[in-house]
């Protein structure tokens, strides 16, 4: 795979840093089950989640490691945040940007609940209006959701002042982390986010299916399962103790193994280092794209704040086609299509099309863009210009 182009860090970072699955497999091969017994085993591998939440506390800013839950993904976390929250008659807003696995918990509570949504409009580089969100707020505005950074348009939303906005109405703030964890600084007391959904197999560098929620101390979801957790067995109601009320059943222990040191990697680096990095190589891919004929670039314009994400659309051209060909013919992976955010489409009038998105990730280089660039120069530059 040495000659493999890999532009789809949106989905998931890859390949993992080598200390990631090491430490899997240590955990695989040394640990129990956390939480389980008092034995020397299974203390070890509770020790593995106890550090790791200490890690990802010290990340987001959060005061008690305890307030942080693991999670399967974010799409796990969102539901959580969400189902536990909103009851029938509460008023959600959200955005237009958002992915469905924040929409589609909405609507299905739309549907059984009636809990009642506004999705507020974007601009076409993604950003609100924040006199619009103002006046969005309604008596029965329960919760405000979005995400920091869109997952189509690399937009970055200005998460502290929408946090100032939804305190002062006494809302409930919940941010979607997933493009952005690990790659920009995130601090929950400062920004006053209630609820952060992240995943760990993104920025933070770790496996797939690992993941979590940070709830506020302030806040008491209804846990999404029930079941066993270790702790109080003796009851027939699921412990009011953190994190053991949102974690029944057996945790990812060698995933969360894995995501601890993929955690510490990025903190080896530095947020700002990779957010840096990472936006460095988008302008240079807009760049290059933006000299090909029929290429329309999405989000942000060049040299506008971003993360690692650049989506476009060709001119007559199918963005699964493009996709394909890229990975047929020049051994470079991106994604095509919907991102599972119809609504960000809408915004900007890629409904029909789709687009194609390349991501670019911690160990992305110089080289990977100059063969993106070129490839698609070969694809439809030179087509275009004969």
């Amino acid at each position: 795979m040495e000659d493999f182009v890999y532009l789809d860090h949106a989905a998931t970072s890859w390949p993992k840093p080598p200390e990631v699955a090491a430490a899997m497999m240590n955990a695989l091969q040394s640990g129990a089950n956390a939480g389980r017994g008092n034995y020397s085993l299974a203390m070890g591998s509770g020790r593995v989640l106890v550090r790791t939440r200490s890690v990802l506390a010290g990340l987001f800013g959060v005061s008690n490691a305890q307030d942080i839950a693991f999670t399967h993904n974010t799409t796990m976390s969102l539901n959580m945040a969400i189902r536990g929250m909103l009851k029938a008659g509460d008023h959600v807003i959200s955005t237009m940007t958002e992915h469905n696995s924040v929409r589609r918990p909405l609507e299905y509570l739309r549907k059984t609940l009636g809990v009642t949504v506004d999705y507020l409009k974007v601009d076409r580089e993604g950003q609100l209006d924040l006199q619009e969100l103002e006046n969005a707020f309604q008596l029965n505005t329960k919760m405000v959701i979005c995400n920091h950074s869109s997952n189509l348009l690399g937009s970055i939303l200005p998460v502290g002042d929408i946090g100032d906005i939804v305190k002062s109405h006494n809302a409930v703030f919940l941010v979607d982390a997933a493009q952005s964890a690990g790659s920009i600084d995130i601090d929950v007391k400062k920004m006053n986010i209630d609820l952060l959904a992240f995943p760990g197999h993104k920025g933070l560098l770790g496996p797939q299916g690992t993941g979590g929620l940070y709830i506020s101390p302030e806040l008491d979801l209804e846990p999404l399962m029930y079941g066993g957790t270790g702790s109080q067995s003796e009851n027939s109601d699921q412990p009011s103790v953190r994190p053991d009320r949102y974690e029944a059943g057996t945790q990812n222990t060698v995933g969360i193994a894995g995501l601890l040191a993929g955690v510490q990697k990025v903190q080896s680096l530095g947020t700002n280092v990779i957010h840096e990095r990472e936006w460095i190589l988008t302008q240079r891919l807009m760049e290059g794209l933006s000299h090909i004929p029929g290429i329309k670039l999405l989000g942000p314009s060049l040299g506008a704040p971003r993360t690692g994400i650049v989506s476009f659309v060709v001119d007559g051209e199918e963005s699964a086609n493009i996709a394909h060909r890229l990975d047929r013919d020049y051994k470079i992976a991106v994604r095509a299509g919907m991102h599972c955010t119809p609504l960000a489409h809408k915004a900007v009038d890629t409904l029909e099309s789709g687009a194609v998105r390349a991501s670019v990730g911690v160990d992305t280089t110089e080289h990977n863009i100059s063969r993106m660039l070129a490839a698609m120069d070969e694809l439809y530059g030179n087509a275009r210009s004969r």
